[in-house]
């Protein structure tokens, strides 16, 4: 559609004033949130993680879907099997959605010739979160992306966006949409449903996949950084290409091996990356509870230093006392649908304002404006919404409450019945390892759930930091086969791997791993078997046996060798097995290692039905 002058025009307008609150958005990234001044342009931080796109969709619970590694972010957008008009991009807390969104954004700002925004037209980028009530797309670009720009009205929005011949619309957490579940027909659920722009290409950032969207929308997913991001992130926005210094942070990490889950999340362990750097002789961690716990003393201390010491004692108090933030965290996570923002006034008035203001000055909390639900027309009135940096800090403070009640509590069932371990297992985690008496309940309450014995012996380690107090658990669980199943909630699957790796630097011997359907491959570095979940399982070199079973799945020349290689590094391994699989029909000679031949391993590449 040809515009007139005056909508050609403000066309341009419309474009440079989407370009510069993008420009305000990627240039503020902030990896420390206790330090405000030190901000970053999102292309200077931004490092790719690994990311999997699903080829055949899981139509039912009990059908598998096939997923598949990806190069890039980029494939998403040009794999042609991945091709469609309405693509999901699944990401757990602190994965870097949003931060994908904002590098996006940033490639289209600038042109950035191999960036699939290339040749986009016009991109729209909205944080869901933001829009309250708002149900028009076009009153919500321009009450949060033109609120600058008097030139162009929400009229004109709508005109020029339906002249352009390429579209792409990012809408940045779905699960913190407050229409999410509601079944009102606005323009964010007919656009995802395709009612609404079918031509244009739509993106959908969300922790889960909602159940109306799985058949007609493709799905990526971002599984967090394994050693190659780690590295390339220390390198490109911390110490640069100093090989020394990039070695001592990464040691650092090795060190700390409590915290390889945490440190797959890119968000924590771009934190713990700056923490080691800034400080340089961090602590060894036992458990996540201490890590954490550290990690606030950093985010004080910054403070007390702005203070040059005047209100130390102050400070000191209100590290320790928080026990109206407890709460508030506490009821916002204790709900069937979680509550994890809430109006600034309401909550200032709650911790007080001398308390509220140290915590937006710290990073702990963070301000955002909403739309009103009182907005009329053109009126667009906002709200400010305040919420915890990160989910991860509303589960620490929520488990000092859940200390308080769990020590005086009789029957934890109806209590609890609202806290999920699987979306919550920091807050189950952090509690264990805040208080015993509590943590011994919670232990306890954990071992009755289905495939909970395992994340309470983590959360045993939790309570004593000493791993000595887990090892008759850890010694029992791998005298029998222990199973890695695809089906197997994240919370699980964690749980025994890092069992696994826990028995193995420990020299327990482990008698046999059986992984089933988890199209296990073996990353760059050749050291870390990673899973379809994203999970990882480090060299156990006290393992035996290593069964491997996948349906009907193909394996190259390659990905054989790889797995066979990592097989060898196991030195204790006298079993390996393919179960199900579709082998190559001949295994290049060299293929297997040298170093497994000597130990006589039974059924190197046994095909067994």
């Amino acid at each position: 559609m040809e515009l007139n002058p005056d909508l050609q025009e403000k066309k341009i307008f419309l474009i440079e004033g989407l370009k510069s609150t993008y420009k305000r958005q990627y240039d503020a990234i902030q990896p420390l949130p206790y330090i405000k001044d030190r901000l970053y342009c999102v292309d200077k931080v931004f490092v790719e993680g690994g990311v999997e796109v699903c080829l055949v969709p899981e139509l039912t619970p009990g059908t598998r879907g096939s997923w598949e590694r990806l190069e890039s972010y980029k494939s998403i957008y040009t794999d042609i099997r991945f091709k469609s008009k309405r693509r999901i991009i699944q990401g757990e807390p602190g994965y870097g959605k949003s931060t994908l969104t904002l590098q996006l954004a940033y490639d289209w700002c600038n042109d950035v010739s191999d960036s699939p925004m290339n040749n986009v037209d016009i991109l729209i980028l909205l944080r869901l979160r933001q829009l309250g009530s708002i149900k028009s797309l076009y009153r919500a670009i321009k009450s949060f992306l033109l609120f600058h720009e008097h030139r162009v009205s929400k009229h004109d929005i709508e005109k020029i966006i339906h002249s352009c011949s390429s579209v792409h619309i990012i809408l940045d957490g779905y699960d913190e949409y407050p229409g999410r579940d509601s079944n009102d027909n606005d323009d964010v659920h007919k656009i995802i449903k395709m009612e609404l722009f079918r031509d244009f290409d739509v993106s959908l950032t969300t922790r889960y996949l909602p159940a109306c969207l799985r058949k007609e929308t493709k799905g990526a997913k971002l599984t967090g950084f394994d050693d190659k991001a780690r590295d390339e992130y220390i390198r490109k926005a911390v110490v640069g290409n100093n090989d020394e210094e990039v070695e001592e942070i990464k040691q650092q990490v090795y060190e700390n091996s409590i915290l390889a889950d945490l440190c797959q999340v890119p968000l924590i362990f771009v934190m713990f990356a700056h923490m080691v750097h800034d400080q340089r002789d961090l602590m060894k961690f036992k458990s996540v509870t201490q890590f954490f716990k550290h990690m606030i003393r950093c985010f004080y201390d910054h403070l007390k230093q702005k203070f040059k010491g005047n209100r130390s004692n102050e400070f000191y108090l209100h590290e320790m006392e928080h026990h109206e933030l407890d709460k508030i965290a506490f009821e916002g996570l204790n709900k069937e649908n979680q509550q994890l923002s809430w109006i600034k006034t309401r909550f200032r008035q709650r911790v007080g304002q001398e308390l509220y203001d140290q915590y937006i000055s710290i990073g702990i909390l963070v301000e955002e404006d909403e739309v009103n639900d009182d907005s009329t027309g053109d009126n667009v009135l906002f709200t400010t919404m305040v919420r915890f940096y990160h989910k991860l800090f509303c589960e620490w403070y929520a488990a000092h409450h859940l200390v308080t009640l769990v020590k005086n509590a009789h029957n934890l069932s109806d209590m609890l019945r609202f806290l999920d371990p699987f979306d919550l297992q920091y807050l189950f985690r952090f509690a264990c390892g805040l208080n015993p008496k509590a943590g011994k309940k919670l232990i306890n309450y954990l071992k009755r759930l289905p495939g909970g014995d395992k994340f309470a012996i983590l959360c045993i380690l939790e309570q004593t930091g000493d791993v000595n107090d887990i090892m008759d658990s850890v010694k029992e669980l791998c005298s029998s086969a222990v199973n890695i199943d695809r089906d197997d909630s994240a919370l699980l699957q964690r749980s025994t791997t890092q069992l696994l790796e826990i028995a193995s630097k420990n020299n327990i011997p482990i008698s046999r791993v059986r992984l089933v359907a988890c199209s296990p491959r073996v990353d760059e570095s050749g050291l870390n078997l990673i899973l379809q979940s994203g999970l990882s399982l480090s060299i156990l070199s006290s393992l035996q046996a290593l069964w491997i079973y996948d349906f009907n799945r193909r394996l190259t020349n390659e990905e054989l060798a790889a797995i066979l290689s990592y097989s060898s590094q196991c030195t204790s391994l006298k079993d390996l097995k393919f179960i199900s699989y579709d082998l190559p029909d001949t295994i290049p000679v060299g293929s297997i290692p040298s170093s497994l031949k000597p130990r006589n391993v039974k059924g190197i590449v046994t095909m067994t039905s």
